[in-house]
């Protein structure tokens, strides 16, 4: 098979372009060799013809699409520059990848952007994995380096090359921060902080700004890494190479000097000193017009150059001396020549030049250096010349001054880079031997400009070096492996720079010519120039230039470089005026002559002595030695490349994918020169020269099994069913070869196998399409033949039915037509016959009528006859007596007219006679009203008189009245006053009325405002809850689930904040714990360097020390512990103990007059004097003694019983219950201002539009709250009522309140006695306590008097027995009357504590006996209780043997174990520290911390702080250190995790708070500790336990971490159902091939995994682990899966396709099974289990452009960097599947954006070392104390069950 039958129709070729450098295009016919053209369609759609002479000038062809984007570019199946250039470019613009390998080269793209690639995540997630088996990435390069030396135990080296501007120093950087932090050393010695401290240093000092990069290093340089046995870091070095010290005096345009100079311009407020200016004002600093760099803030820089020359041990003075070197080089050049004349004495006057006198920068210089100024001035301006016999001094033009000026400062800043070099050396060395080292070289890459010299020339010698180790390294490489896997090879033919290497540095080669003519007194850059012509013409890497005799060329292994020769001499010779190195040498600053000093000197401390010289020597030996720079630089190569070829190299090649600095920009170009340039196209064209594609007999197989038929399958011989496949396709066995465990082909062959592939799989495909669309067709004809016989059948039954309907319409029709025209008929007859019948009846109707209305006619005509016959009857009547009545006023008439004549004559004689009588009737008319007046003026008299009388009764009564006015005017008065204060009284109430009636109509107006508002909430709640309902009706549990959800999302908030909590003070607890340790680490090592200086240690150092030695844990003589608080309780009575004659110390002097209490713990101290004590006993003193002591016992035995009547008085149980009503009240005033609060949370909740949610839980909270309370209430009326009928007692005996207590308010006049009273008893009780005061003074002061007697006493027994016995009698008896005074005592004390046991019992059954008498039982039942009890404590007192068995047989244990002080450490030993998983695993699960708090009850029962401090502090000083020797054993940890936490629970259970006692039993509550608060010790045992469960998980992770990877993302179900791809040098073995090579096949990765999360479950559910914390463990584990799955997933591109992500969701769910049939936390581990979940489904998710918003809403677990990322690395196994459009993914980025940027959603990897806070729910114990027995394997008989 060649690669010629590949050229046909179609095929995707590469053509050159001018611009793209490399186009796609496409084949438009086949190639026949015949033929000398070929057609092509560019990708644009463009024709061209291509000539092609031969096979040799056909045009590159394309990889398949699936190959395009691949991490190695030699799994590429055509090795060739088109083929690398396209792939890095799609790695870069489309999948943002800037690493990819070539080979062993890591190729590395300057993003020129922050990429989030280079945090602790991704270092602790490419730790530990071998290259290529996460993406390519510089840490993996370096963990490479890093596994080699470990494995390898041999130097390593990074080799960064690159152009500027590609970055190199970043990449450098990164390798240094991976082995700092990775390689980091145990203790504290800051070399990790030093070596990356160096970096700002050398960037401040040694970087600037280019054109082609703003950070561009500007010197090579080679860091050495030095690590110890322990492959921790040790010290460091660098070396440097070819600093370009032109820089410092020149830049080009839009370019900066080094950094360091603009940062300490920037910092000139801070050194005034230095008299600096802003850098435009310095020659050296504006010449550039770039003073700035974007986005870097020098000042800033300038701080932290600071701060890493502090860390470096840079002092104060040598930085202020440094700053004051590099602003002289600033003031050197801002000095100014002036062209003048010269006068000579006896010469002729010379042209030169000069200073001006007032150069301001000339007395700067001198000062800052402190120099001579003068001096300095003079040969800045003058030179010397020496011949044979004379000395002469030349002026220097302005010119030559000017260029000696700047070689000066180019010499000076370099011997200063020097020494800052060598200091930083000075601070990297430590006194650790070194191992081995891993070297980072930080070199310049190949450079070519318009005009190169002599520091490209360098740059280019040392890369051709470079490349030729690179180049022998990849071909022994390529070598290795064909001979590893024993394949016939031929010796690759590549390219070897040998030749012009020789060139370069033979003898009379271009540097040797060079500094032979440096060495010439008349040599010039043109006769060297006809040198390198007349002598290196034989080379054929040799040429003239085009233009000019004074430049030649040298053909490179990148390309041919033109070199113009002027100014190569001078740079090559580096000449500075002696004379102005003496000047500076002369100065007096130190800084300044170590410069000018020696090597050896330069280090020197500034005390010693420097050897003085003559000068003249040294001037001939630097004449005679002074080697040239191209030599030195050459020397400085060869060892660089010893160095080199000692270690095994590692490459990272940078490239700059453009000049503009633009992020993600890339210009092919550019990129192609970069390639060819850094070797990479050359790595490839030796890796295309042999056999550059490999595969494994198992991918092989299962990539291309579809070639193959089924018989010809061997699953046992991989190798032969390998063999077969190629035999039957390819033909030539030269482009394949059969290795050990690969297979390698010729470049092509496996994209020729690819295409038969994708052939036979579209044959397959069509196969399957033809079965499929016959059996479509034939099941649609089917379908049709079908429906057709349906519908014919349904058709004629149609008809049928149709016909038959017909007929019977038919058959009906006639029918009805019958029946209709019989209808017919009949109706017309009826209608004839109804009409004759009407018309008949009509007609006798209407002739009836008329008959009818004839007689009705003549009714009526007789009736009208008779009233109008009346009518003129009437009529007549009234005519006739109207005539007559007219008749009679005729007559009428006539008679009165008649009489009236006869009237008016009688009237004329009357008036006559009035006119006669007329004067008469006058008078009596006056009379008449005389008269009247007379009688009117009588009846006023009359009146008058009555009214004379009236007033003179009136007069009478006014002159008393008259007098009360007087009185009432008073009155009145005084009333005026009081109404004048009323008014303003009134006035003030009324302003405050109205004020009050504003503020009503104001509250009105609010409350109906309010009411309007609340009638709009209501109406609008109503609205809601009609839909509610409406809502409710449709789906019941809509609004229970709503409200589930917000209090859930609000307790997920007060959760989140208290995890928060909970995590920061968690992580503050484990670095104590870290320090903690590395602490003890330290004291150990202290420990085992200075055992002779051993020093005791009490129990809290020794809590602080891990590594104590076990008999000093152990031994008896530690002294007292302080190092925890005091336990005891504030309510706790002090005991005082008498001193055991044993314990008393008979050794103190005399006169001294301290008396020490020994403690419990001093016992075995005193021991040892106890035979010396024994027998030197005085007997008197001893009795008297004895007979004192028994005084004070009886006198405390009084105190005792009168301290217990006055606990037991009815006045103390009285204040008792009146603290208990007050604390009822005060919960009631509690309980109110609760209400309130949630009436005024209501109203707000009405507000804001949730009041009837808030209503029901509020009505819901208040039921439960008053049916809890009711009860109070009625007991708390019951006792008000009790107490006041005590105090209506009290008042009247003789009366009875009950039938007075509620009339006439004397319930308020009880409630005042019982306030007097109350005060009264108060005072009563306050005069007891003060007389109780009184008597403990007194006591008090006699005890101490019988102390002092008792020390006085033992000081004469002390003097006493300092004489001898006179006989062995006295002796004897001495000693027995010691023994029985011992054992008097040991019974003394014991009767103590039986005598303190009764009168606590006495007490309880006091209290119990009130309790039985207010339940209303017989006092006779407690009475005889306490006989019991005190015929109980009596029984121990008889010296029987019966106790004993009545007590195993009716004793009731009292839950706790006794044991004797000292005995503790032995506990400890016995019940923590010798204690085995294994042994118990069998006993009751947690049964240590049963015992030890049972331990803890027995010292709470006999009071004695300082037992129970030793025990606890024993106690967890064992657990320490069990934990801290077998912190790797699992079952250790989780044992004690468990003990810990039952005692942690055992003691909040019993402590006696009521928030622990809920689920207690009347037994327990008893049992409750009564004198010691131990809430300091559970807050101890809390951190322990966070400690142990931290160290749980890190076992816990470090077992699972291997099996993770293999269990979820490689292992399948189906062997090579997901397919795999190609791989290149780096591929990774695939999981299949791993399994079928693994000695253990029949256990599967998911299998072992869940095997191992059972046996862990297993353990801890065997040793009584909390189901809560076993739920918490193995939610902090699936994190960990998920973390660490999750991470490897986005770092490897091969497993992002569609199968894979079917295969990881598959392998969850056995993960998610477990946890279900586990019984655990199932929601909050699947929650942790999301991110890998949701990856899953992001790789099977449907990726178009409509399907944006759902894959967004799908990853909610996912940040939007892991998205992007996964949808980068998408890539299709199979040509069938599409790619995810660039256009998708930019939606999806867009839409992400909408997402709040948290920090979280910044990181790419998840963080594996997060921890979630740990929470210890409380878990009472149901165990019975009292039911506890000690297994006789625990070996424990010091304890005794009480």
């Amino acid at each position: 098979m060649t690669t010629l039958e590949l050229y046909t129709k179609g095929a995707k070729v590469w053509i050159p372009h001018p611009d793209k450098v490399w186009e796609g295009a496409e084949l438009l016919e086949d190639y026949k060799p015949d033929k000398t053209t070929l057609n092509v369609a560019t990708d644009d759609n463009e024709k061209k013809v291509l000539n092609v002479k031969s096979e040799k000038e056909l045009p590159f062809l394309r990889n398949p699409s699936i190959l395009i984007g691949e991490n190695d570019l030699t799994s590429l199946s055509y090795l060739h520059e088109p083929a690398v250039l396209y792939n890095l470019q799609v790695r870069f613009c489309q999948h943002k990848d800037i690493y990819t390998y070539c080979g062993i080269v890591l190729v590395a793209i300057n993003p020129y952007d922050d990429l989030p690639i280079y945090d602790i995540d991704t270092i602790q997630t490419y730790r530990g994995q071998a290259m290529g088996d996460l993406d390519p990435h510089i840490f993996a390069v370096a963990e490479e380096a890093y596994t080699k030396l470990e494995r390898e135990q041999r130097d390593q080296s990074i080799i960064v090359s690159g152009e500027s501007g590609a970055g190199k120093t970043l990449s450098a950087k990164y390798a240094m921060r991976y082995f700092a932090i990775v390689g980091g050393s145990a203790t504290d010695t800051q070399i990790e902080k030093k070596v990356l401290a160096s970096s700002p240093i050398m960037e401040a000092i040694g970087n600037a700004k280019t054109t082609r990069n703003d950070n561009s290093s500007r010197f090579g340089k080679f860091i050495e890494l030095q690590f110890n046995k322990h492959f921790h870091i040790s010290g460091a070095s660098m070396r440097t190479y070819l600093l370009e010290k032109s820089r410092v005096v020149f830049q080009a345009p839009d370019e900066r000097n080094y950094h360091i100079f603009y940062q300490i311009c920037s910092a000139r407020q801070k050194l005034p000193h230095l008299q600096l200016n802003h850098q435009n004002d310095f020659h050296y600093l504006n010449q550039g017009d770039s003073p700035d760099v974007t986005g870097v803030d020098d000042l800033e820089s300038f701080e932290e150059t600071v701060n890493a020359l502090n860390l470096l041990g840079f002092t104060e003075t040598e930085q202020g001396d440094m700053f004051k070197i590099l602003a002289a080089i600033l003031h050197l050049g801002n000095i100014e020549f002036f062209e003048c004349i010269i006068e000579t004495e006896n010469e002729q006057d010379q042209e030169g030049c000069g200073i001006k006198p007032d150069d301001k920068h000339m007395k700067v210089l001198s000062q800052l250096l402190d120099i001579d100024e003068e001096d300095m001035r003079l040969w800045l301006c003058t030179r010397k010349l020496v011949s044979m016999r004379e000395i002469f001094m030349k002026p220097m033009s302005v010119e030559e001054a000017t260029v000696s000026r700047d070689a000066l400062a180019k010499h000076i800043y370099a011997e200063l880079f020097n020494w800052i070099v060598l200091v930083i050396n000075k601070a990297l060395e430590t006194d650790t031997p070194r191992h081995k080292f891993i070297g980072v070289l930080d070199i310049y890459g190949f450079e070519t400009f318009e005009t190169n010299s002599f520091e490209q020339f360098c740059i280019n010698y040392a890369n051709e070096k470079l490349q030729q180790q690179f180049n022998l390294h990849v071909f022994k490489l390529e070598q290795e492996e064909y001979i590893r896997e024993g394949i016939e090879w031929k010796m690759i033919d590549f390219y070897d720079n040998q030749p012009c290497i020789d060139l370069i540095e033979t003898k009379l080669g271009i540097l040797d010519l060079l500094d032979e003519e440096c060495r010439m007194p008349k040599g010039s850059d043109a006769s060297w120039t006809e040198k390198l012509y007349s002598k290196c013409m034989k080379y054929s890497h040799f040429a003239k230039g085009r233009f000019g005799s004074s430049s030649f060329v040298i053909d490179h292994f990148a390309d041919k470089v033109q070199y113009e020769s002027n100014g190569f001499l001078e740079k090559n010779r580096d000449t500075v005026i002696e004379e102005q190195i003496n000047v500076v040498k002369a100065s007096k600053n130190h800084l300044v002559k170590k410069l000018f000093a020696s090597q050896s000197q330069k280090l020197a401390p500034p005390g010693t002595k420097v050897k003085i010289v003559a000068a003249k020597p040294a001037q001939s030996s630097q004449k005679t030695h002074k080697k040239s720079v191209g030599s030195q630089f050459r020397d400085s190569l060869n060892l660089l490349m010893t160095t080199l070829n000692a270690t095994t190299p590692h490459y990272v090649r940078c490239i700059k994918p453009n000049d503009s600095k633009a992020p993600f920009e890339y210009n092919p170009k550019r990129a192609v020169q970069q390639l060819r340039a850094c070797g990479v196209l050359e790595t490839i064209r030796i890796s295309s020269a042999g056999f550059p594609s490999r595969w494994t007999y198992v991918d092989f197989f299962y990539r291309y099994r579809v070639l193959c038929k089924f018989k010809d399958i061997n699953r046992n011989n991989m190798q032969k069913t390998c063999e077969n496949i190629l035999k039957q396709y390819i033909k030539d066995p030269e482009v394949y070869q059969f290795g050990k465990t690969k297979i390698f082909f010729r470049a092509g062959q496996v994209a020729y196998l690819e295409k038969l592939r994708a052939e036979k799989l579209k044959r397959c495909c069509i196969i399957m399409q033809k079965t499929i669309r016959s059996f479509i067709c034939r099941k649609k004809y089917l379908r049709i033949k079908k429906s057709t016989l349906l519908i014919q059948r349904y058709a004629r039954g149609v008809l049928a039915r149709r016909l038959a309907s017909d007929l019977r319409r038919e058959r009906a029709a006639k029918t009805i037509q019958r029946y209709v025209r019989g209808w017919v008929k009949r109706a017309q007859y009826q209608r004839l016959k109804q009409c004759v019948t009407g018309i008949q009846r009509y007609a006798r109707g209407y002739l009836a009528r008329l008959r009818f209305l004839q007689l009705r006619y003549n009714a009526k005509a007789i009736i009208i006859q008779k009233h109008v016959r009346g009518w003129l009857a009437r009529k007549e009547f009234q005519r006739r007596r109207r005539q007559i009545v007219v008749c009679q006023a005729a007559v009428r008439r006539f008679l009165a007219r008649r009489q009236y004549k006869k009237l008016r004559i009688e009237a004329r004689s009357i008036e006559h006679v009035k006119k006669l009588n007329k004067g008469l009737e006058n008078k009596i008319i006056s009379l008449q009203q005389r008269m009247d007046e007379l009688s009117k003026v009588n009846n006023e008299l009359k009146h008058y008189h009555n009214e004379a009388n009236e007033l003179r009764n009136k007069l009478t009564a006014f002159k008393a009245m008259e007098i009360e006015i007087k009185n009432l005017n008073n009155l009145l008065m005084e009333k005026n006053k009081t109404v004048e204060k009323l008014e303003e009284e009134l006035k003030i109430e009324r302003e405050e009325k109205m004020d009050l009636v504003h503020e009503q109509e104001k509250y009105k107006e609010e409350t109906e405002k309010h009411r309007e508002l609340w009638a709009l909430e209501t109406a609008k709640l109503r609205k809601e809850l009609e839909n509610i309902n409406e809502i409710v009706k449709m789906n019941e549990k809509g609004a229970e689930e709503n409200l589930k959800t917000r209090l859930e999302e609000e307790k997920l908030m007060i959760l989140n904040d208290a995890d928060s909590d909970r995590e920061a003070y968690q992580k503050l607890l484990q670095q104590y714990n870290c320090l903690e340790q590395h602490c003890e680490e330290l004291k150990q090592q202290l420990y085992s360097q200075n055992q002779q200086g051993f020093h005791r240690r009490n129990v809290s150092d020794i809590s602080n020390i891990s590594t104590v030695d076990e008999n000093l844990l152990h031994s008896d003589y530690l002294p007292e512990d302080h190092g925890y608080g005091s336990v005891r309780s504030t309510t706790s009575n002090a005991s005082h103990t008498r001193e055991k004659l044993e314990n008393i110390d008979w050794k103190i002097a005399d006169g001294i007059n301290d008396s020490q209490t020994p403690s419990t713990n001093s016992s075995s101290e005193t021991t040892t004097n106890k035979n010396e004590a024994d027998a030197k006993v005085d007997v008197g003193l001893v009795l008297k003694l004895q007979h004192k002591l028994a005084e004070v016992e009886r006198e405390k035995m009084r105190m005792q019983k009168r301290l217990d009547e006055i606990d037991m008085s009815p006045r103390t149980e009285k204040a008792k219950t009146e603290a208990e009503n007050a604390i009822r009240i005060s919960e009631l005033e509690v309980c109110n201002s609760k209400l309130k609060a949630q009436l005024f949370e209501l109203q707000n909740s009405i507000n804001e539009g949730t009041g009837l949610s808030k209503l029901h839980e509020q009505l819901q909270a208040l039921q439960h709250e008053m049916d809890r309370k009711t009860e109070e209430v009625i007991q708390l009326k019951g006792v008000l009522a009790n107490q006041a009928n005590n105090m209506k007692t009290i008042l009247n005996s003789k009366t009875r309140t009950g039938e007075y207590i509620n009339e006439d308010g004397e319930l308020a006049q009880a409630y005042e006695t019982q306030k007097t009273i109350n005060k009264q008893l108060e005072l009563e009780l306050q005069d007891e306590k003060s007389k109780y005061k009184a008597h403990e003074r007194e006591y008090k002061l006699e005890i101490e008097k019988l102390r002092e007697d008792n020390e006085r006493q033992q000081r004469i027994l002390s003097a006493n027995l300092t004489n001898t016995p006179q006989s062995q009698g006295e002796v004897f008896m001495q000693h027995e009357i010691t023994r029985l005074t011992t054992e008097n005592l040991e019974l003394l004390d014991k009767n103590d504590s039986l005598t303190e046991s009764v009168r606590k019992l006495k007490k309880q059954v006091k209290l119990f006996a009130k309790k039985l008498k207010e339940a209303g039982l017989d006092l006779d039942e407690v009475a005889v209780m306490e006989n019991e009890v005190n015929s109980n404590v009596k029984a121990p007192v008889a010296p029987t043997r019966v106790g004993p068995i009545v007590r195993k047989k009716e004793r009731e244990y009292m839950g706790m174990f006794a044991f004797s002080s000292g005995d503790e450490n032995v506990i400890m030993k016995q019940l923590v520290i010798e204690l085995k998983p294994r042994t118990a695993v069998a006993l009751l699960p947690g049964l240590p911390a049963y015992i030890i708090f049972m331990c803890i009850r027995h010292t709470d029962y006999i009071n004695d702080e300082d037992k129970v401090k030793t025990l606890l502090s024993a106690f967890t000083n064992s657990v320490k250190k069990v934990i801290r020797k077998r912190h790797d054993d699992f079952e250790t940890t989780t044992l004690w995790l468990s003990n810990t936490l039952r005692l942690l629970h055992n003691m909040k259970q019993y402590s006696g708070d009521k928030a622990f006692q809920k689920k207690n039993t009347a037994k327990q509550n008893e049992q409750c500790l009564k004198n010691f608060d131990l809430s300091e010790y559970r807050q101890v045992l809390s951190d322990i336990a966070v400690w142990i469960y931290q160290g749980l998980i890190k076992n816990f992770e470090e077992k699972i971490q291997p099996l993770i990877v293999p269990a979820i993302l490689e292992h399948e179900e189906i062997p090579g159902i997901s397919g795999n791809k190609p791989s290149g040098f780096r591929g990774r073995t695939s999981s299949l091939a791993r399994e079928l090579d693994s000695p253990v096949t029949n256990q599967k990765p998911t299998t072992a995994l869940l095997q191992e999360l059972t046996n862990h479950h297993k353990i801890l559910t065997f040793y009584g682990v909390d189901p809560e914390v076993i739920s918490q463990v193995f939610k902090q584990v699936f994190y960990f899966l998920c973390a660490s799955s999750l991470n490897n997933l986005l770092l490897r591109k091969e497993l992002c396709h569609w199968s894979k992500g079917f295969q990881i969701r598959h392998n969850l769910s056995h993960f998610e099974m477990w946890t279900r049939e586990k019984n655990l936390d199932e929601a909050a581990i699947q929650a942790t289990l999301q991110p890998i979940i949701q990856a899953a489904h992001l790789l099977q998710a449907r990726k178009t452009e409509e399907d944006v918003a759902s894959v967004c809403e799908m990853c909610s677990a996912l940040t939007p960097l892991q998205i992007c990322k996964i949808l980068n690395l998408y890539t299709p196994v199979d040509e069938f599947e599409q790619r995810v459009p660039v256009s998708f993914i930019r939606k999806v980025q867009a839409k992400l954006q909408e997402r709040p940027q948290s920090q979280e959603q910044q990181a790419l990897l998840m963080d594996v070392k997060y921890n979630y806070p740990v929470r210890f729910p409380f878990n009472p114990s149901v165990i019975c104390l009292e039911d506890i027995e000690i297994p006789e394997s625990l070996k424990l008989p010091m304890l005794e069950k009480l």
